[in-house]
């Protein structure tokens, strides 16, 4: 990996994305959505994980965190291993689930490719952490992570993306609260 991709400021506030194996569009139910944005409130009372901005998209999530724990490092890979295990877990137990048999083996096979995952691996290894600077970096970033669904068509503006903190910033609180991230008010 990278030295530019690791988490070097361990007080700093980071951009990170990261995506499923094979960039396999998982979310498309409100099931699994809500296993992000669960997971993102548990880990906002219980592991000190501060969320400025987000984007939950079909095959990778956006965000903007701070580890007030001082280890971003563990707390992403905490957050990946949980939601891998959950994730899998619904979409194993889900009737509904058309895809089902596809995705396990998908899983199966990115697990094969990688010698520290015995059964499925649900995410790819690396997140990208990009620290942010300055106000212009962080401003830069959200606009990113608000636009992602609309550059592919999904939506025409940020804030009709239900799992987006457009919406946070639009002061819709209704699928995730976010901290305040302050001086850009």
């Amino acid at each position: 990996m990278s030295r530019n991709y690791k988490f070097h400021n361990k007080v700093g506030a980071y951009f990170v994305s990261f995506a499923t194996v094979y960039w396999i569009d998982v979310f498309t139910r409100q099931d699994y959505f809500k296993i992000l944005a669960d997971s993102i409130t548990y880990c906002r009372a219980e592991k000190a994980m501060e969320v400025y901005a987000y984007c939950f998209m079909p095959s990778h999530v956006h965000l903007i965190i701070r580890s007030a724990n001082e280890d971003p490092a563990g707390l992403l890979r905490d957050f990946k291993k949980y939601t891998a295990k959950q994730l899998l877990k619904a979409i194993e137990e889900n009737p509904q689930e058309s895809r089902k048999e596809w995705l396990l083996r998908a899983f199966e096979k990115a697990a094969k490719k990688k010698s520290n995952v015995s059964k499925r691996q649900f995410w790819q290894h690396h997140n990208q952490p990009i620290e942010l600077w300055s106000t212009k970096v962080i401003k830069q970033k959200i606009d990113y992570i608000h636009n992602n669904p609309v550059i592919p068509g999904f939506v025409t503006t940020p804030t009709e993306w239900k799992y987006s903190s457009a919406r946070n910033f639009a002061d819709d609180h209704m699928v995730l609260e976010i901290d305040d991230i302050g001086f850009l008010g």
